[in-house]
Protein backbone atom coordinates (compact mmCIF):
# COMPACT_ATOMS: atom_id res chain seq x y z
CA UNK A 1 0.00 0.00 0.00
CA UNK A 2 1.31 3.85 -0.84
CA UNK A 3 0.81 6.14 2.31
CA UNK A 4 -1.62 8.95 0.87
CA UNK A 5 -3.21 12.11 2.45
CA UNK A 6 -6.51 11.84 0.31
CA UNK A 7 -8.31 9.43 -1.94
CA UNK A 8 -10.58 9.77 -4.57
CA UNK A 9 -13.55 7.89 -4.36
CA UNK A 10 -15.95 6.75 -7.10
CA UNK A 11 -19.10 5.51 -6.28
CA UNK A 12 -20.04 2.04 -6.61
CA UNK A 13 -16.49 1.21 -7.89
CA UNK A 14 -13.97 2.05 -5.26
CA UNK A 15 -10.98 4.23 -4.71
CA UNK A 16 -9.74 5.90 -8.12
CA UNK A 17 -5.68 3.97 -9.35
CA UNK A 18 -7.31 1.11 -6.98
CA UNK A 19 -6.97 -2.78 -8.12
CA UNK A 20 -10.82 -3.03 -7.82
CA UNK A 21 -11.73 0.26 -9.44
CA UNK A 22 -9.33 -0.98 -12.14
CA UNK A 23 -10.88 -4.78 -11.90
CA UNK A 24 -7.48 -6.20 -11.38
CA UNK A 25 -8.30 -7.43 -7.73
CA UNK A 26 -7.91 -11.05 -6.58
CA UNK A 27 -11.78 -10.74 -5.96
CA UNK A 28 -12.30 -8.56 -9.03
CA UNK A 29 -14.00 -11.56 -11.11
CA UNK A 30 -16.49 -12.05 -8.16
CA UNK A 31 -17.88 -8.30 -7.59
CA UNK A 32 -19.26 -7.75 -4.56
CA UNK A 33 -19.89 -3.78 -3.02
CA UNK A 34 -17.77 -4.63 0.22
CA UNK A 35 -14.71 -4.34 -1.64
CA UNK A 36 -14.88 -0.71 -2.51
CA UNK A 37 -13.18 0.55 0.49
CA UNK A 38 -11.43 -0.82 3.75
CA UNK A 39 -11.08 0.41 7.36
CA UNK A 40 -8.74 -0.63 10.02
CA UNK A 41 -9.00 1.22 13.48
CA UNK A 42 -4.76 2.05 14.36
CA UNK A 43 -5.41 1.07 18.15
CA UNK A 44 -5.47 -2.83 16.60
CA UNK A 45 -2.43 -1.96 14.65
CA UNK A 46 -1.06 -0.26 17.40
CA UNK A 47 -2.53 -3.51 19.46
CA UNK A 48 0.12 -5.82 18.23
CA UNK A 49 2.84 -4.25 19.97
CA UNK A 50 1.74 -6.80 22.84
CA UNK A 51 3.02 -9.60 20.68
CA UNK A 52 6.83 -9.66 20.12
CA UNK A 53 6.93 -11.17 17.31
CA UNK A 54 4.38 -10.08 15.29
CA UNK A 55 4.17 -6.57 13.74
CA UNK A 56 2.15 -4.90 10.98
CA UNK A 57 2.63 -1.26 10.22
CA UNK A 58 -0.04 1.00 8.49
CA UNK A 59 1.20 0.64 5.08
CA UNK A 60 1.36 -3.38 5.33
CA UNK A 61 -2.30 -3.94 6.60
CA UNK A 62 -3.42 -3.94 2.91
CA UNK A 63 -6.56 -1.72 4.15
CA UNK A 64 -7.12 1.74 2.55
CA UNK A 65 -7.98 3.98 5.71
CA UNK A 66 -6.35 4.27 9.04
CA UNK A 67 -9.20 5.43 11.39
CA UNK A 68 -8.50 6.68 15.27
CA UNK A 69 -10.68 6.70 18.52
CA UNK A 70 -13.95 4.82 16.68
CA UNK A 71 -14.98 1.46 17.45
CA UNK A 72 -15.80 -0.19 13.28
CA UNK A 73 -17.18 -3.34 14.44
CA UNK A 74 -20.60 -1.54 15.82
CA UNK A 75 -20.78 0.25 12.65
CA UNK A 76 -21.92 -2.92 10.44
CA UNK A 77 -25.06 -2.60 8.19
CA UNK A 78 -25.35 1.26 9.03
CA UNK A 79 -24.11 4.17 6.77
CA UNK A 80 -21.34 6.71 7.58
CA UNK A 81 -19.30 9.31 6.31
CA UNK A 82 -15.73 10.21 5.95
CA UNK A 83 -15.49 13.62 4.69
CA UNK A 84 -17.96 14.05 1.82
CA UNK A 85 -17.97 10.25 1.33
CA UNK A 86 -21.10 8.45 2.39
CA UNK A 87 -19.90 4.33 2.95
CA UNK A 88 -22.25 1.54 3.51
CA UNK A 89 -20.34 -0.67 6.06
CA UNK A 90 -21.26 -4.19 4.81
CA UNK A 91 -19.61 -6.89 7.07
CA UNK A 92 -16.11 -7.09 8.96
CA UNK A 93 -13.51 -7.61 7.00
CA UNK A 94 -11.33 -10.48 8.74
CA UNK A 95 -7.40 -10.81 8.03
CA UNK A 96 -6.31 -13.62 5.67
CA UNK A 97 -3.52 -16.39 5.74
CA UNK A 98 -2.21 -14.03 2.69
CA UNK A 99 -1.27 -11.33 4.10
CA UNK A 100 0.44 -13.62 6.98
CA UNK A 101 2.22 -14.81 4.28
CA UNK A 102 3.50 -11.93 2.70
CA UNK A 103 4.51 -10.25 6.01
CA UNK A 104 5.84 -13.20 7.09
CA UNK A 105 4.09 -12.99 10.16
CA UNK A 106 3.55 -16.16 11.73
CA UNK A 107 0.05 -15.56 14.26
CA UNK A 108 -0.72 -12.23 12.39
CA UNK A 109 -4.41 -13.37 11.38
CA UNK A 110 -5.35 -14.55 15.05
CA UNK A 111 -3.75 -11.40 16.81
CA UNK A 112 -6.41 -9.34 13.96
CA UNK A 113 -9.32 -11.62 14.22
CA UNK A 114 -12.34 -9.74 14.65
CA UNK A 115 -9.92 -6.30 14.51
CA UNK A 116 -8.92 -6.73 11.14
CA UNK A 117 -11.51 -3.57 10.68
CA UNK A 118 -14.60 -3.40 8.01
CA UNK A 119 -15.38 -3.72 4.60
CA UNK A 120 -17.14 -0.47 2.75
CA UNK A 121 -19.59 0.26 -0.25
CA UNK A 122 -18.99 3.63 -1.60
CA UNK A 123 -22.41 5.50 -2.27
CA UNK A 124 -21.25 8.63 -3.98
CA UNK A 125 -18.10 10.06 -5.83
CA UNK A 126 -15.74 12.28 -3.13
CA UNK A 127 -13.01 12.79 -1.45
CA UNK A 128 -11.37 11.42 1.79
CA UNK A 129 -8.37 13.39 3.48
CA UNK A 130 -6.64 12.90 6.73
CA UNK A 131 -7.99 15.39 8.20
CA UNK A 132 -11.57 14.20 7.76
CA UNK A 133 -13.77 12.21 10.99
CA UNK A 134 -15.84 9.22 10.97
CA UNK A 135 -19.61 10.10 11.25
CA UNK A 136 -22.81 8.07 11.26
CA UNK A 137 -25.45 8.82 8.76
CA UNK A 138 -28.66 6.84 10.22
Amino acid sequence: MIPADHLSCLAGEGIEGDRYALGTGTFSKKPEPGRQLTIIENEALEALKHFPDISCLAEQCRRNVISQGIRLNSLVGKIISIGNVELKVHRLCQPCGYLEGKLKQAGLKDALWDKGGVRCEILNDGTITVENTISLVD
